[in-house]
């Protein structure tokens, strides 16, 4: 029996299972390193409401969810080819975040920018600090949520430490990246089925 509050297929699902412990764990991805255990799901995808359980009331939104899908597992071409499509906040969030991890710093911050008063970010802001303030203080890391979830101090940071794995940072930046796609996600799931 499904649990009829899960708003995804077993498709979705099983997508995100794949490689689950690896998926998702490099900050800046090298061109054409997607995790190829997935690639053949996510290329069975040819409607991005499939992957709802319920009846989607907000396409864009699912195509939205596909664009994570895709980045999950480090397919950043694809990923970026549909939240560029997406005129809407959480398009312009996703467009930020395979920007980022292309190492496309500056145009990340462009994309977050257009991606401001997204539902989410007040969300990460609360859950984000169980994960800051579990660290030593740090400048880079108290710049994050000072006053508000901070997305271009995030992109600092990851800027500074995405090359440096034996920076404490290191660790934290993976962390509060696996956060903000999993908010985003979901917030995507939910709002694509109403």
């Amino acid at each position: 029996m499904t649990d009829p509050t899960d708003k995804l297929t077993p498709l979705a699902r099983n997508i995100l299972k794949r490689d689950a412990l690896g998926a998702y764990s490099r900050l800046v991805v090298p061109p054409q390193t997607g995790n190829p255990n997935a690639l053949a799901d996510l290329q069975a995808i040819t409607d991005a409401n499939s992957l709802c359980a319920t009846f989607v009331t907000n396409p864009g939104e699912a195509k939205a969810m596909l664009a994570g899908l895709w980045l999950w597992h480090d397919y950043l071409d694809e990923s970026h080819h549909i939240a560029q499509e997406l005129h809407t906040p959480s398009g312009s969030f996703w467009h930020a975040i395979v920007h980022r991890r292309e190492g496309d710093f500056g145009n990340s911050k462009y994309w977050y920018a257009k991606a401001a008063g997204h539902p989410m970010f007040p969300v990460l802001n609360v859950q984000a600090n169980a994960i800051i303030n579990s660290q030593p203080a740090d400048k880079s890391l108290l710049r994050l949520n000072f006053d508000g979830w901070n997305n271009d101090a995030f992109v600092d940071l990851i800027e500074q430490v995405h090359d440096q794995p034996a920076d404490p940072r290191h660790r934290v930046a993976i962390a509060l990246q696996q956060l903000e796609w999993r908010l985003l996600f979901d917030h995507c799931a939910r709002t694509a089925q109403g």
